[in-house]
């Protein structure tokens, strides 16, 4: 039997992860510097990068990524943030997670096969050139 999670514990994390989506990166980066981990991730495998990620908030990547969050993180669906950018069209997201190491060839689907679903050659020649 599994002890059910500390109220508290959830609120915080609720709140953590909503900072991500909503890119207040200087109240994220304040609860990181405090000892919440950077590669904190949901119940779906969500990490703060794939969430700052997908809602185009590329500062709140760096930021997290400079404090040791991974560029390639990849959810319980298989996607990693680089992917989520490509699809939701996030430039600013995908070059500084293409500048932190990210690989467009990571999850499934890959960014690579996201910019080919969508058409996007720039983003492929982009993905080659690193």
């Amino acid at each position: 039997m599994t002890e059910a999670p500390d109220p508290e514990v959830v609120e915080l994390a609720t709140k953590i992860f909503d900072l991500a989506r909503q890119g207040r990166t200087e109240a994220l980066v304040a609860y990181v510097d405090a000892g919440v981990p950077a590669t904190l991730t949901n119940d779906r495998g969500d990490s703060l990068v794939m969430l700052a990620a997908y809602h185009g908030h590329a500062d709140a990547v760096r930021a997290l990524l400079a404090r040791g969050a991974a560029a390639d993180d990849i959810n319980d669906r298989g996607q990693t943030p680089l992917a989520g950018a490509v699809f939701k069209g996030e430039t600013d997201v995908i070059h500084a997670l293409l500048e932190s190491g990210a690989d467009p060839s990571a999850g499934t689907p890959s960014a690579v096969d996201t910019a080919r679903m969508f058409g996007k050659a720039d983003l492929l020649d982009l993905f080659g050139a690193h």
